[in-house]
Parts: C-alpha cells; sequence; structure tokens
C-alpha cells in the first residue's frame, strides 16, 4: 500500500469507502445511522480544511484505506481509520496509524471507538494506545477514548 496526503479532490472517494467500511461497525452497535454513515461531503471538506487527511492506494492506485486527524494544543486527534472491508486484518490500518503519527508528531496522540468494536480496540492497544475514559452515549452505544503519548518533549 502506497500512502500519500489526500487532496480535495479524494474526498468524494473518501466518503464513500466510509461509508463502506463503516458498515460492519452499524451492524456491531445495531444502528444504521452510525455518524460516519450519515456525513456529508460538505461535513467531509470542513474537517478536510482543519486537518490532515491520508490514503491508502493500491499498486493501481486505487483507493484502499484512509484516516484523517486534527490538532488541537498538544494532541493530535485521530479519527475515521478505514480500510476497504475485503482488505481488513492485513495490517494497512496499521500502517496508516504508524503513518499519520509519523506525519504529524504530537506529544499525545487520542482517538475513540465504541466498546463494541474490539478489534478496534486490539489494534489501538497494540499500537501503544490505553483506556482512559468510556462515555454512554445512550441507544446501547458506548464509545472508549484511548490515548497515547507521543515522542516530543
Amino acid at each position: 500500500m502506497h500512502i500519500a496526503q489526500a487532496e480535495h479532490k479524494d474526498l468524494r472517494e473518501i466518503l464513500n469507502l466510509q461509508y463502506m467500511a463503516y458498515q460492519s461497525e452499524a451492524k456491531l452497535c445495531h444502528n444504521p445511522i452510525i455518524p460516519p454513515l450519515v456525513q456529508t461531503l460538505e461535513e467531509v471538506e470542513a474537517e478536510f480544511t482543519r486537518g490532515t487527511f491520508l490514503k491508502g492506494m493500491d499498486e493501481n492506485g486505487a483507493l484502499i484505506a484512509s484516516v484523517r486527524a486534527y490538532s488541537d494544543n498538544d494532541t493530535l486527534y485521530i479519527g475515521k481509520l478505514m480500510v476497504r472491508p475485503d482488505l481488513q486484518g492485513r495490517g494497512l490500518g496499521t500502517k496508516l496509524m504508524k503513518a499519520i503519527e509519523h506525519m504529524c508528531p504530537h506529544e499525545r496522540y487520542e482517538l475513540f471507538t465504541s466498546t463494541k468494536s474490539e478489534r478496534n480496540i486490539t489494534l489501538y492497544e497494540r499500537l501503544g494506545y490505553i483506556i482512559f475514559q468510556e462515555k454512554d452515549m445512550g441507544n446501547d452505544l458506548k464509545f472508549v477514548y484511548l490515548c497515547k503519548m507521543g515522542h516530543l518533549k
């Protein structure tokens, strides 16, 4: 997988990948309208203006993965890590996480996921993230917040 910084022209394709990749999350949560599945192109464009988007492409240049992040003070907030469903479990998410941390070095990194997303939690913990908070969002949905200290002094 080749990783590069996404451009504005990639956003529609990233959103389409998001809709595809988050279907499994919606099933886990028993909720077909989780935020990633109802996000609009305009909302993605707004996120793009304030953060960093990475895209992962296969050998033919097709989009197969993406992650995004934004900075606030000393923390990089990482979100929407996604890999095309048929390619999940092959280390692509790990590569993207390492790439965003490398390209955007910070003192602290933070992200969240559903408590039902055991594969995600395992991935993040394997990368050195620790759970520091759990929030009940209602409707049988809980998020865990994870953080990791960076290497900046």
